[in-house]
């Protein structure tokens, strides 16, 4: 059993930043990958950014250049530092961890991750 809970999203102004965080119990989780998605109204669910055990990084091309991805092995924390924020970015941002270990970052969304409850986004022009 995984608990992933998030926290740090909110509301900010267009070009504004917000940092989410992503705290994980249950077991140890530095060799497993873990992400970021993100569901808007109206739209399916994608991939934002990944990490895996490693630290080797994927990005959407929606947000390269504007937001990094992180992690904290030692306290089974991940985090995502969203700087230059666009109105098109609000939406439900859910954290999102790999079931099985050394899950390369680019199919974390294909493998059956264990989620968050989400943490919403918003950005306003």
């Amino acid at each position: 059993q995984v608990q992933l809970v998030e926290s740090g999203g909110g509301l900010v102004q267009a070009g504004g930043s917000l940092r989410l965080s992503c705290a994980a119990s249950g077991r140890t989780l530095s060799s497993s990958a873990m992400g970021w998605f993100r569901q808007a109204p109206g739209m399916g669910r994608e991939v934002l950014s990944a990490i895996s055990g490693n630290g080797t990084t994927y990005y959407a091309d929606s947000v390269k250049g504007r937001f990094t991805i992180s992690r904290d092995n030692a306290k089974n924390t991940m985090y995502l530092q969203m700087d230059s924020l666009k109105p098109e970015d609000t939406a439900v941002s859910r954290c999102a961890v790999a079931r099985g270990a050394n899950t390369p970052a680019h199919i974390l969304g294909v493998t059956q991750p264990w989620w968050g409850q989400g943490a919403q986004v918003t950005v306003s022009s």
